[in-house]
């Protein structure tokens, strides 16, 4: 079994892919397991969540690449103004689920509670099925992340 503690930084990409498909909760973890599609395992024990499309190990002959599992998702068109737009990130913001935010659509997870709440406010929605990869909020906007207890000792990790 290989250990992978991050992915790789180099490797040579003129090398055979073999995947490792994982789904996105698993890929959150810092703590799994996993079989590359030849029958390879690998232990991860890593500090941040690994992504699809991460090179986790590589030999002289192929590159083990994070392959995350396409889910269902419901996408929101963005061919809206931009108050309305607004109104959408509200509305889903507001019943804190993970979104993915991209120019023309946002993505977020299937759940009965959401398409309800769409479905109140007259949103259009479709059902499809692909790679998820929520934005994590915490610290993309400024470059840091940090708690937002607002106890005296504030500390930023960088």
């Amino acid at each position: 079994m290989h250990l992978v503690h991050a992915p790789l930084s180099s490797f040579d990409s003129a090398l055979s892919e073999i995947s490792v498909r994982v789904d996105r909760q698993k890929l959150a973890k810092r703590l799994w397991r996993a079989t590359a599609a030849d029958g390879t395992e690998f232990g991860f024990e890593v500090e941040t969540p690994l992504r699809h499309g991460d090179v986790v190990w590589a030999s002289d002959k192929a590159r083990f690449v994070i392959r995350q599992e396409p889910e269902l998702v419901l996408e929101i068109p963005l061919d809206v103004k931009p108050d309305a737009a607004a109104v959408i990130g509200w509305a889903v913001g507001n019943l804190h689920f993970s979104i993915d935010a991209q120019e023309t659509r946002l993505l977020a997870s299937d759940d009965p509670g959401l398409r309800q709440a769409l479905d109140r406010m007259h949103i259009h929605y479709h059902e499809i099925v692909e790679v998820f990869q929520p934005h994590r909020f915490a610290g993309s906007l400024t470059g840091h992340g940090h708690g937002h207890n607002h106890e005296h000792g504030h500390h930023h990790h960088g």
